[in-house]
């Protein structure tokens, strides 16, 4: 297996190690000679893992490339949610209390370097917090109260952070820690069958209108669950269910994502889990991961600002510029002109280190295929806005418009369609998805897939009716039953 230290500057990991290669953040994201590497480690030591910076990418296209980060970019999103680090610790706290027993003090922090600790202290405590976070290198701070001690926060240290006369001892427990690896914890399991629908009605473009919102609950209550809708308010009580369905928007940097997280932490069904949302809301992860899979996607430039001059020699125009996170057509801009390109990719690129370029293909409509559980569900023809090249189409001050959509019968669709939406959606999971393709001629295009598709009561369902969300529901009853036999 080859091994990759990822680091901001090759000047930041002095220390040769046998079998390691350093390779600087930059090279990693941009060169090909790192996109096809089979059985690869990477150990992502960047300076920053701030949403969207270098370090954060490293991290998602590691993953996208089946590399294998530490840390990956749960870990990363972990450490951003003090409640889910300390739903984490849980599982730790026999072993806090007796390896912190003899400290004469009320607080405690515990540095750990790839699972070692530098002053021998704690050393198991050290290799445990590395396996639960997978995060190369951290720091905890435990405080006593009440006569026990309490795991009270976690941060990612980076290179930056230690002195240069500790980094030689960083370099030990590096080669010390390559010479095994460690393995995840499992999360608990659930306990009891009910649902709970996240839908908070002021949150932009909803998933679901009302309509299927009761529809998805009289198909809960016909198959024996009880299913109560909770908004983000209401978000501490999610942890008392046996699932979570989220009919709010998702994305990272957002409640929803740390919401899922911590259902899953906590042993909840839940749909769409939080490795989809990480997955699915990042464009650059997807562009990465279809590429790898071979799987058809229109021509596409990965842009950082080194090479934003070169994207009309390489796509032409009018071309597409992509927000990585951007949904429900927000953050997708047109450039037609030179001077329109430029302007447009220098005002993404001041929040996200990369951003997407792709070609721009002109349709009537756009294909989206749901699919639930590895099988088709629905299959939609979703027709651009009048006068706009988008399904959705944003008006300043006033309400969005959108295109008409039209469901078919699943052996009515394109055969094509359909096996290219499965094997792009194969690649993220078994949770609920929505393909969006493109067809010109017999080739289909997959543009995006999202988690939490739209389920629109008159529109998705327009095949199925009443019976499609008895397939949502019945996937919830078949994996809260069988979560609770694996614990039986």
């Amino acid at each position: 297996m080859k091994i990759l230290f990822i680091v901001s500057h090759l000047r930041d990991w002095p220390f040769p190690l046998p079998g390691v290669t350093v390779v600087p953040a930059r090279a990693y994201l941009t060169d090909p000679a790192y996109t096809g590497c089979d059985a690869t480690k990477v150990f992502n030591l960047c300076n920053s893992f701030r949403y969207q910076s270098r370090g954060y990418y490293v991290s998602m296209l590691a993953d996208a490339r089946g590399h294998q980060p530490l840390p990956d970019i749960k870990a990363i999103e972990d450490l951003q949610s003090e409640g889910i680090i300390q739903l984490l610790a849980d599982s730790l706290d026999e072993l806090i209390q007796s390896a912190l027993m003899q400290v004469d003090a009320n607080a405690f922090e515990l540095t750990a370097y790839f699972g070692r600790t530098p002053d021998g202290q704690c050393m198991q405590l050290g290799e445990q917090l590395f396996n639960l976070l997978r995060m190369p290198l951290l720091q905890a701070r435990f405080e006593r109260d009440g006569g026990r001690w309490r795991l009270r926060h976690v941060h990612a240290l980076t290179l930056d952070d230690i002195a240069p006369e500790r980094l030689r001892t960083v370099a030990d427990a590096a080669a010390d820690c390559l010479k095994g690896h460690r393995h995840r914890t499992r999360e608990p399991a659930a306990q009891k069958p009910t649902l709970a629908i996240l839908r908070t009605p002021d949150c932009q473009a909803l998933p679901s209108n009302p309509a299927a919102i009761r529809k998805f609950q009289e198909a809960a209550e016909a198959l024996g669950m009880r299913s109560e809708v909770i908004a983000r308010a209401d978000a501490e009580r999610a942890m008392r269910f046996d699932a979570l369905f989220i009919r709010d928007t998702t994305n990272v940097n957002h409640y929803t994502y740390l919401l899922a997280r911590r259902a899953a932490v906590a042993g909840l069904v839940v749909m769409d889990d939080p490795d989809s949302i990480l997955k699915c809301n990042n464009k650059v992860y997807m562009t990465e991961l279809l590429n790898r899979h071979r799987i058809p996607i229109p021509k596409t430039m990965l842009v950082h600002r080194g090479n934003v001059d070169q994207v009309i020699a390489t796509l032409g125009l009018p071309c597409i510029l992509k927000q990585p996170d951007g949904a429900f057509s927000i953050g997708i801009e047109k450039a037609g002109s030179k001077e329109e390109l430029l302007a447009k990719a220098h005002a993404l690129l001041e929040t996200s280190e990369l951003i997407l370029a792709q070609e721009y293909l002109p349709t009537e409509f756009d294909w989206r295929v749901g699919i639930l559980d590895r099988k088709p569900l629905f299959v939609c023809k979703y027709f651009m806005a009048p006068g706009h090249w988008q399904i959705i189409k944003h008006e300043n001050n006033r309400q969005s418009r959108e295109g008409l959509t039209t469901a078919f019968a699943l052996n009515e669709a394109p055969r094509d369609v359909i096996d290219v939406a499965m094997q792009a959606a194969n690649l993220i999971g078994d949770g609920f998805y929505g393909v969006d393709l493109k067809q010109r001629g017999n080739q289909c295009y997959i543009i995006e897939i999202n988690d939490n598709p739209n389920v629109d009561a008159g529109n998705e369902d327009g095949v199925l009716r009443d019976a499609l969300y008895r397939q949502v529901m019945s996937v919830f009853r078949n994996r809260i039953e069988a979560r609770k036999g694996s614990v039986a």
